[in-house]
Parts: C-alpha cells; structure tokens; sequence
C-alpha cells in the first residue's frame, strides 16, 4: 500500500526562510533579523504609515488654501497616479535587492558609492521627517479633540502640542522597544482600523449633513488663501503648492523594503506589498476627501481656520459624530506613528551597519528581543529637533507653517532618495537582473517619468507658502519661513562636505556581513 509523505508542520516555512536567507547571503547580509512578518504584515506597515487617516486630515489645509477643492478633487488622482508610478519601479527594485538598507543598497548595487552616501542620507532624513510629522499632527488633533471634551486642552497653545507631541514619541519608541514580538500584529489591526475607520467617515458625511456642496463646487471651485496674486500665478506657482496633500500622504511606503529582512518570500511579498499599499490608499483617500467637500458647505469658517479640517466636521454635523470622526482619526494617526518608528528605526540600523552614521556600533545593537531599540530612540530624538521650529509661530495660526516644512523635508528627503535609484535603474537597462515580481518593459517609460515628476514636484516644495516667507518682502517674517530648502542644505551639503573630507576613503558601500562571525 502506498502511503502520501507530507512535509512536517512548519517545513515549508522553515524553506521559505532558508531561501530568503539565502537570498540575503547573496547580497552580502546575514540573516540577523526573525523573519516573523507576513505578506499581509508587510503590506501592512506600509498602509500604516501612508494612513489617508493620517495626511488626508493633517495637510488638508495646505491644498484649501492653495488651490481648494480642484486641488484636493482632480489634484489627489494626478499626483497619485505618478506615485503609483513610482512605487511600481521601486517594487521591481525591491524584489531584486530586498534589503533592510532597501533604497541606498540599490543605489549603490546600479551606481557607486556616493549614489549610495547620498541616498541614505536622503532617506534617514525623509524617515526622520515624516515619523515627526505624523506625531506632530496626531499631537494637534488630539488637542483639539480633547478640547472638546476639556477646556484645558488648547489647540492653539504650542508648547503644550509640543510637550503632547514629545510624549508620543516617547510612547511610539517604548512600544518599538517594548512590544517589538507584536508590533508586526499592531500594524494588521491598523488595517482593519483604517478600512473601517474610513468607512464610517464617509457614510457619516454621505448621511448625516443636512445638505452637501454640489459637485460642480467640488471639482471645479478655486480658492487662493496663499497671499500670491491670481493673475497667472494659480495654476504654476500656487496650485502645485496644493498638491503637498497628496505628495506627502502617499509617502513611506519604502517601509515594506526596509522590512524585507523581516518578511517571508520577501522577493516577492515585500514588491506586492509597496504597490497595493499605494493602490488602496490611493483609491480610499480620493472617496475620503471627495466626502470632506460634499460636506464643506460652511467654507468661510472653513477658510478663517486655515482650512483646519476638523472645522468640516464641527461645521457639517453635530458635536457628537464630529467628536467620533475626530477620534477614528486620532487613533489611526497614532497607529501611524508607531508605523513610523519602526520603519526609520530599521533604516537607521542598515545605514549603521554599513557604518554612515556616526555612532554606528550602537545603532546596530540589537536587544534580547532581535529589535533594534537603539535605533529607535536615535529616529525618535531625531524627530523632536527636527521639528523645534514649531514652537514658534505667527499670531492666530492653527498650524504652523513649521509643520508644513517637515513634510516637505519628508517628501523631499524620501522621493529624491526613491529617485536615484530608479534613475540607476534606467540607466543600467536589460542589463539589471529583475527579481520575481517585475515591470517587464515598461519601466523604460516608468523610471524616467518618476523621477521627472519627484524632481518637478521637489522643487515646488522648497518654495515659499506665504508672502510674508518671501526674503526681501517688506513683511518678512522668518516665523513664515519655508525652512524646509535650509534644512536640505544643511543635510546634503553636511553629507557632501563629509563625503569629500573623509567618507569617500572609507565608505566603500554596504559592508558584507556574510562573512563576520
């Protein structure tokens, strides 16, 4: 009698992760890391920290007042198409190279060291910058959440969102640290969070209003709150200002590479990953703010609040489904957050292990948990200096224009490191060895339209928001100073000086680790 042989329980698993060690092996890394994360896990963490639940709600009021609703309706479709775009070509790169290190490995796999010293750099400021974001923001909506509840609680009181916001960096490292055997669970529950979360908005502000904006008002209504003047310069200077929502929103999503050492078949599962958390977002954040205009019938209250969007809710509805937006919100915002943390923290330790930041012998140090706790706290810190012009501000402003500036430091710093790499790519043609998951041809026309679109948009980023940001203007304030093009500066131009002083003796690029005991 013949007798069916199944493998053990657990075999094909155990297989998996051979492969993907071995894999790994080939690029120059040891596996250091469990790989305990899933496919869903992997899209997971990138769906997080892009959170619609998140920038939808924090960046609202820069496309209000620099383009309002064409810039929210017809702009989120544009820009998210081209981010699509890109998070295409960098799933073909991830795919081949899934890496902790991710994006400056690439670099430094299709070009040289200096691509790759560059692009590191780039990239641990743009983590830096959008883990400050997101808790800044979470920091002020849930001030002005908990004021609904408390007088205590004042929105326009900056130290004390700061002192909120240095608390939840504080509690988002202490759960990396602390809760790292869940965290890959925490990020599937943000998931089910978000679809749910945002499928109660919606409905909420479908249902509930007692009237809504018509959609001629919706797609093809202007407003210009930015201070520059109408003639001409709506559509190429202010508009593109606008698109800072969508730009920034649908960032982070190089989180599945960086989690690639953690994931099981991660050639192909972490580039599946990356896309899809793309895709999704991009169709529910586009139905989530279509349903903030059909509700924004009260747009002078709108407008004197700097197109703060909870005044959308407080405006359209009553103070009890307000408040459950608000709070739906917050605790996706939060959950993004920690998202955050635990993506920059392991760039931060493939950087280091490759010895390009100072300090690197403790950012690799890895706790009894396989987590690196070090990196963590160094990320978080990190964030709170970035984000110390925030404590200053023009009298009677919401959000700071300092807020602002650390998203266009995220979208800069992250979108210019995803360029070079892709733009390395294209360059290296049929002679780049595609993974599982690829484009086929057709990154031929992918590759250099993203990176056309990241340099465009960069540039616009750098600009002044507001008049009075404008140097020489005889209203010049450095309070409304977009210091997002200085905080560059100093980053590249301190990476540059040290590259030519001293790195490019000694950084030959990633440090195998294959061959260390």
């Amino acid at each position: 009698m013949h007798f069916q042989q199944y493998p053990p329980r657990g075999f094909a698993l155990v297989n998996q992760n051979d492969a993907d060690a071995k894999r790994l092996a080939e690029l120059g890394y040891k596996q250091e890391f469990d790989r305990k994360w899933s496919g869903f896990s992997n899209f997971a963490i990138s769906f997080s920290i892009i959170s619609i639940l998140s920038g939808c709600f924090t960046t609202f009021g820069q496309a209000w007042n620099n383009g309002g609703p064409v810039a929210i309706s017809l702009g989120w479709p544009f820009i998210a198409a081209f981010i699509m775009i890109i998070g295409l070509c960098m799933s073909e790169l991830v795919s081949a190279m899934p890496t902790a290190g991710g994006i400056y490995y690439w670099a430094f796999a299709l070009g040289k060291p200096i691509h790759a010293w560059i692009t590191g750099w780039l990239n641990l400021v743009g983590l830096i910058a959008v883990t400050a974001g997101v808790d800044y923001g979470f920091a002020l909506f849930f001030t002005t959440t908990a004021n609904l509840y408390s007088k205590s609680f004042d929105p326009t009181n900056l130290k004390q969102i700061f002192i909120i916001f240095v608390i939840t960096v504080i509690i988002h490292i202490m759960m990396n640290v602390y809760g790292a055997k869940i965290i890959h669970l925490l990020q599937n529950i943000n998931v089910y969070w978000h679809v749910f979360g945002v499928a109660a908005i919606v409905l909420i502000l479908a249902f509930i209003p007692s009237k809504h904006q018509s959609a001629k008002w919706v797609f093809t209504h202007q407003i210009n709150n930015s201070g520059f003047g109408n003639h001409g310069t709506f559509w190429f200077y202010v508009l593109p200002l606008g698109f800072l929502l969508t730009q920034y929103t649908i960032t982070g999503f190089d989180a599945s590479a960086h989690l690639s050492e953690e994931t099981g078949g991660a050639a192909k599962t972490a580039a599946q990953g990356l896309w899809k958390s793309i895709a999704y977002s991009a169709v529910a954040g586009w139905i989530l703010l279509l349903s903030f205009l059909f509700a924004a019938t009260h747009e002078a209250d709108i407008t004197k609040a700097g197109g703060f969007s909870p005044v959308i809710f407080l405006t359209a509805l009553s103070l009890g489904w307000a408040k459950l937006i608000l709070i739906i919100t917050c605790v996706g915002q939060f959950f993004c957050g920690m998202s955050c943390v635990t993506a920059g923290s392991r760039m931060l330790f493939a950087f280091s292990r490759d010895r390009a930041v100072p300090g690197h012998g403790y950012w690799t140090r890895l706790d009894k948990n396989r987590n690196p706790s070090h990196a963590a706290t160094g990320l978080g810190v990190a964030s709170i200096i970035l984000t110390l012009p925030a404590l200053w501000a023009p009298k009677g402003t919401t959000v700071p224009i300092a807020f602002y500036a650390v998203t266009s430091v995220t979208v800069i710093g992250l979108f210019v490191a995803f360029a070079i790499p892709i733009w390395l790519r294209f360059k290296a043609g049929d002679s780049f060895k595609q993974g599982e998951w690829n484009l086929g041809k057709k990154w031929k026309w992918m590759a250099p339209a993203a990176v056309v679109e990241i340099v465009v948009i960069s540039i616009y980023f750098c600009l002044p928001t507001v008049p009075a940001g404008v140097p020489g203007n005889k209203a010049f304030s450095w309070m409304s100073v977009q210091y997002a093009p200085i905080a560059m500066i100093i980053i590249v131009g301190g990476a540059l000086i040290w590259w030519f002083a001293s790195a490019r003796k000694w950084f030959t690029g990633p440090v195998r680790t294959i061959d260390s005991k």
